[in-house]
């Protein structure tokens, strides 16, 4: 099963679309997790657009009407992914997406997907594995677009990082 992984759109406010390169892996990914951000109720309609198969979470930046969880979980593959945009200071940003992950672990191989730093993320913390795709738009503080992809199957995960 392929996973495309991406978060902080920002659209309208700091970008006008996602790139065309990460339009296409999103549409062709058998599921797609959004970790916050998009920004306007306009944003959210088109990545469901993109990928009607779409687990999304709520961002510090997203109208309150947005109709999205601070977290959320699914399992793929055999990974159960635990999805939250890590929202609150840099300080701790890790330990505190670690423990959000912690709380909502399942049985088997479990990994934290969030965003909000802008920055990519493919680390384990407190033994929990996680994932920051960074902004799919680039929108600062990051330098480029970027956003993952994850071939998972049989509880396997295998992530790659796309960039522009």
């Amino acid at each position: 099963m392929d996973v495309a992984i991406v978060s902080d759109t920002h659209i309208p406010s700091r970008a006008q679309s996602i790139p065309a390169w990460a339009r296409r892996r999103i549409s062709e990914a058998d599921h797609v997790i959004h970790a916050g951000d998009f920004d306007s109720t306009k944003a959210l309609a088109d990545v469901r657009q993109l990928a009607p198969r779409l687990t999304a979470v709520a961002g510090n930046m997203d109208p309150r009407g947005v109709g999205l969880s601070a977290v959320e979980t699914i399992r793929l593959g055999g990974v159960t992914f635990v999805v939250t945009h890590g929202t609150g200071s840099k300080r701790n940003y890790e330990q505190r997406v670690a423990g959000i992950v912690a709380d909502h672990a399942a049985d088997g191989p479990t990994v934290g997907v969030s965003g909000h730093t802008h920055q990519l993320l493919d680390d384990v913390v407190d033994g929990h594995r996680l994932l920051n795709p960074g902004s799919v738009t680039g929108t600062a503080p990051a330098d480029e677009a970027t956003m993952l992809t994850a071939e998972v199957g049989d509880g396997d995960l295998d992530v790659t990082v796309h960039r522009e």
